[in-house]
């Protein structure tokens, strides 16, 4: 582990729950996940920072800034224009938000490095952490795991 990443880790689990902060964090994920329900960019973009990063973990692929963070939806909502998250499990804090979520949609157009586009139901699940920036009160963007079934 680099040295700088750890002193942030151990910096981040000191972190204080703070009851207002965490209210403010789980407001802001609602609003985030319905914008994404409703395939609203503008609304995903308003929940993020302008220097944020979506990160695809197991593939390193990533995006940056909010330009890369709607480039990262437009592909994600042109491959699965139907795609559907039922929310698993969620753990919020002061770091962020972490959800594990399994989505469903018809498989319509190369996304990632996932197998070619069926035109079919596909079904996977995901792992997402949304860093919270408590100075801004918004997400730095997504680290998101994808696990298909």
């Amino acid at each position: 582990m680099q040295p700088n990443l750890r002193s942030e880790v151990i910096k981040s689990i000191r972190r204080r729950v703070d009851p207002e902060e965490y209210r403010a964090i789980r407001k802001l994920w609602i609003a985030h996940s319905i914008a994404e329900d409703a395939h609203d960019i503008p609304g995903l973009m308003a929940t993020l920072t302008e220097d944020c990063t979506y990160t695809v973990v197991n593939s390193g692929t990533s995006w940056h800034g909010k330009a890369g963070a709607t480039q990262f939806y437009q592909s994600l909502l042109t491959a699965f224009p139907d795609v559907h998250f039922d929310l698993q499990y969620i753990v919020i804090g002061p770091q962020g938000v972490f959800e594990e979520a399994l989505a469903t949609g018809m498989y319509q157009a190369q996304w990632l490095n996932l197998p070619a586009a069926t035109g079919q139901r596909l079904e996977f699940a995901v792992t997402i952490l949304f860093p919270w920036d408590p100075k801004q009160s918004l997400f730095t963007g997504e680290r998101i795991c994808i696990f298909i079934k």
